[in-house]
């Protein structure tokens, strides 16, 4: 069945997606899974259940934010079999993002280059949609990822970050804050130690007004040096941090032949490596205290165990997802317990940091 669905993808439904402009395509994926009807799947095997921040996983395969901005499609994520799912961007106010055309596929490189600058219903479409969602048990678990609006001036950006947090923050089971994205003009300036650790004190005393407050993670770019890595990932653990999403785009072009790309985070298969390497460093850097979600060039179970293997304690998907089709879900967790019997490992936690102590 898996086998059969995977080729009616790449066969039919893929060559008709990739004829259409990529945003265009994007959104009629959305409609088709808003629209697809909720069904019963089958328990995830007990290996690969996972608990982090005393919260249970019942696997580790998430969807990476930006495939589902505004919360379109929450039961469609539910039903493929993720284990978690992150929304957003969602920025306070509804705002268009940058002009179109911007987003561009590399077919050649198992890539997307986007540069869409947050377009997003704004918080209180949000807001709605997930409260209806969550009127009813799940398994699934749900992130929010928050970003600030383009017309915010600099000095109010972490105004932006508190709103989110008390406008919907008792909606996620985590949070992630978005200092990394390449197409928000000055927002990665955020992540400079100095700048982060105001950012993080505002943060952490916002979220103090959740009943039950979530765990809040930064989502980092892949595109640092070592050793700033090391000072970003020192600084936001002293300041209260609680894990990282590792990576985000990347704005790298030259080593991986693509000078003349258009603007934009690049994501997809070229960003396995540099992000493995993010990982790993994150990982050591924090002595595996502080989980990480590894996001960035997952096409197969394969990579996903590498990324788990490097330090991350759950992974995402995004691009690999558009390329590979809803299967390539249920082929990661497949994937996953097979690899997991043929190491000897009984648990998927296991697995996490094995290749980076």
């Amino acid at each position: 069945m898996a086998a059969a669905a995977q080729l009616i993808y790449r066969n039919l439904l893929r060559p008709i997606l990739f004829r259409l402009e990529p945003e265009t395509a994007h959104r009629a994926t959305l409609a088709l899974l808003a629209a697809l009807p909720a069904f019963r799947r089958r328990a995830n095997p007990p290996a690969l259940a996972t608990r982090l921040w005393n919260i249970d996983f019942s696997n580790p395969v998430g969807l990476a934010a930006g495939l589902d901005k505004d919360a379109r499609a929450l039961r469609a994520w539910e039903t493929l079999g993720f284990g978690l799912a992150e929304i957003g961007t969602i920025t306070p106010l509804a705002q268009a993002g940058n002009e179109r055309p911007r987003i561009w596929r590399l077919a050649e490189q198992r890539a997307l280059i986007n540069r869409l600058g947050f377009p997003s219903l704004g918080m209180d479409a949000v807001v709605r949609r997930v409260e209806a969602f969550r009127r009813h048990p799940r398994r699934i678990r749900i992130g929010l990822n928050f970003g600030p609006n383009r017309s915010t001036p600099p000095e109010r950006i972490a105004d932006d970050y508190v709103r989110l947090i008390a406008g919907m923050g008792r909606l996620a089971d985590f949070i992630v804050i978005n200092v990394s994205s390449p197409n928000t003009p000055g927002l990665r300036d955020w992540q400079a130690p100095d700048a982060l650790a105001g950012l993080l004190d505002r943060l952490i005393e916002a979220r103090r007004a959740i009943a039950a407050p979530p765990p809040l993670l930064i989502k980092l770019a892949p595109d640092f040096d070592a050793s700033t890595a090391l000072e970003v990932c020192a600084t936001a653990a002293e300041h209260g941090a609680d894990g990282f999403v590792a990576s985000n785009t990347t704005l790298a072009r030259a080593e991986y032949g693509l000078v003349d790309a258009p603007p934009g985070g690049l994501s997809g298969r070229p960003l396995v490596a540099r992000t493995r390497a993010l990982i790993q460093t994150v990982y050591r850097a924090t002595e595996g205290r502080l989980p990480i979600i590894g996001v960035g060039g997952i096409f197969s179970a394969e990579d996903a165990w590498g990324h788990l293997a490097a330090g991350a304690s759950l992974i995402e998907i995004y691009t690999g997802f558009i390329y590979e089709g809803p299967a390539l879900v249920g082929a990661i967790k497949r994937g996953l317990m097979r690899l997991m019997r043929e190491g000897g490992w009984r648990s998927i936690s296991e697995v996490t940091g094995s290749e980076a102590r």
